[in-house]
């Protein structure tokens, strides 16, 4: 029943969830690359500014839904890449697990970027308007 409730919503709902975790994406990145709301910024060139430019324009990306798939598909990719070398550390035992590593967002941001790759921005993007636009 709630399905049948919930279901006509379902595109404006994952649009929202699209705009929240971009932006909140691109927040990182503003910290490690502008040091907003944060102490400092990261050195310019090291692998963690790196990292924050494409966190930054990624999350932007994802946002407003310009070239969605590839954008989450290269964030999705760089939190594997942060949840094995910066949480995991490829320690064996406890340390695996991402409620002891303290890696428990970028696990989350890692499949739900690879879930965006695969299923696209959906109709409220910049990716449909240009789609619609070339039809």
């Amino acid at each position: 029943m709630i399905q049948r409730v919930l279901a006509p919503y379902s595109e404006r709902v994952f649009f929202v969830l699209r705009v929240i975790y971009g932006l909140m994406f691109a927040m990182h990145g503003m910290q490690k690359v502008l040091g907003i709301l944060a102490d400092h910024a990261v050195p310019v060139g090291s692998q963690l500014w790196i990292g924050g430019i494409i966190e930054l324009t990624t999350g932007l990306a994802i946002a407003v839904g310009l070239f969605t798939s590839w954008a989450a598909f290269l964030a999705s990719g760089m939190m594997a890449v942060a949840y094995m070398q910066f949480h995991w550390k490829f320690q064996m035992g406890g340390a695996f697990f991402p409620v002891v590593n303290k890696g428990e967002l970028a696990v989350m941001y890692c499949f739900a970027y690879l879930y965006l790759a695969c299923r696209g921005a959906g109709p409220f993007s910049l990716d449909a308007k240009l789609r619609a636009g070339r039809g």
